[in-house]
């Protein structure tokens, strides 16, 4: 054990605090549309952001000093053993029921594959004995594709075969690992897989690499009985200039191309639907609409900044515009509500690492619990389907133009236009948040 966040009592769910380390909104046994809050949000620390991550950005260096970022005794093992140790310290403080992690996050970078997956062995039988303990569940376990030199030029589409074949044996040990401890999902995160110039790109093979690469997940996962989700997370424009996973419909046209739309869905982060030009509700509700909703990443973006800055999220509203899209679906399956956010480069304490989960999570119980009120309430979809009544029981799509013409014709059609009531549904809205 550390004593990193010693001092620090397990959080606690207590309306009138007046401290920063309570919760005033997220009562994890609270009763919404007959689910526990906690079923419904279903929580994940991510271990990169809050274990892994340095203090840096495109700007600056190191900020955060943790004990475990120094080489222990001249053993990189050992540091990564104090990191799962400080981890599921903090698990016990914030009580979430999931977690979220990269191989490279969880054990240090070997000489060469065999090494990694002896490390990743390692580590992950550490892990499933803290989980064994008492610990969270894994929500889903991926492979750091995108950090190390040989990912350069991509993994997948990579025109090298040797690194495809290196991040391919990877993705098999990290697959073998989220099966071994439990994990509910698998997630690809392609943040390499794109081009930088055309003059170098062969935009087809990359294509068709990529879509092989799923397929062989697929095949494999399955090949050993995980039972999991398989999930893909769109990403734009970061750091390459154009990716095959841009956004939900690029995927989902991507899945198409090559068999894939009932074996894979997707996992939505609210700052790459920033990135592409979308909000994270019209991600969320497009996935919904084409049956590959699988899981979230919360955090926001600054909007004066031109990058993916992972902060924590803290507008509600904007939250229950989100949690409102996952309701209407049905809410979460496997997957669940991961926080891919990460401190200010100037909060260096260990309290602020808590105290920014604290906030999110109540944040996040406060907009879901809005959300569900609205949707019990039905005056949103009632709108909505008064909207389109008049389908109802029609046959203009089963005709054909020269029938729809005639038709037209003969009863003298002439139709005017109706209000969208814009204005008057986002009042319903706001009485609600």
């Amino acid at each position: 054990m550390t004593d990193f966040f010693e001092g620090i009592a397990p959080v606690r769910f207590d309306p009138n605090a007046t401290d920063d380390l309570s919760f005033r909104h997220y009562d994890a046994d609270e009763m919404v549309m007959g689910k526990r809050l906690e079923d419904h949000l279903r929580f994940a620390v991510a271990w990169w952001h809050s274990f892994a991550w340095p203090g840096g950005d495109p700007f600056g260096g190191q900020t955060f000093e943790r004990p475990w970022f120094a080489d222990v005794a001249g053993d990189t093992m050992e540091a990564a053993k104090m990191k799962a140790d400080a981890a599921f310290e903090m698990f016990a403080i914030l009580g979430q029921p999931y977690f979220c992690f990269h191989d490279a996050d969880i054990r240090p970078e070997g000489a060469d594959f065999a090494e990694n997956t002896s490390r990743l062995d390692e580590i992950t039988d550490l892990i499933g004995m803290r989980m064994e303990a008492g610990g969270p569940k894994l929500l889903w376990g991926t492979a750091n594709l995108f950090s190390h030199r040989r990912y350069m030029a991509g993994a997948a589409t990579n025109p090298d075969p040797d690194v495809f074949a290196f991040a391919a044996a990877t993705v098999k040990t990290c697959i073998d690992a989220t099966q071994k401890l439990g994990g509910e999902n698998y997630v690809l995160w392609g943040g390499r897989e794109g081009y930088e110039t055309l003059l170098n790109t062969d935009l087809t093979r990359e294509r068709e690499q990529a879509g092989r690469f799923l397929s062989m997940v697929v095949e494999y996962a399955r090949k050993i009985g995980f039972d999991g989700t398989i999930l893909i997370e769109p990403k734009p424009q970061e750091p390459t200039k154009h990716q095959y996973d841009y956004d939900v419909a690029t995927v989902y046209g991507f899945l198409r191309e090559y068999g894939l739309e009932g074996e894979v869905k997707v996992n939505i982060e609210q700052g790459h639907a920033i990135l592409a030009g979308h909000s994270f509700e019209h991600e969320l509700a497009l996935a919904a609409s084409l049956g590959i909703l699988g899981s979230i990443d919360m955090n926001r973006n600054d909007y004066q900044s031109g990058w993916d800055t992972d902060q924590f999220p803290d507008n509600v509203p904007e939250v229950a515009r989100a949690y409102y899209e996952v309701l209407r679906a049905g809410g979460f399956t496997t997957g669940g509500t991961n926080f891919d956010a990460k401190l200010r480069r100037q909060s260096l304490d260990p309290v602020d690492l808590i105290a920014a989960h604290v906030g999110a999570m109540d944040v996040c119980a406060r907009g879901l619990k809005a959300a569900a009120a609205l949707l019990a309430s039905g005056e949103l979809e009632a709108a909505r389907d008064a909207r389109y009544a008049g389908w109802d029981g029609s046959d203009l799509l089963s005709s054909d133009l020269g029938a729809i013409a005639a038709r037209v014709e003969a009863e003298g059609i002439n139709p005017a236009p109706r209000s969208g009531r814009q204005e008057r549904l986002e009042n319903v809205w706001n009485r609600y948040v």
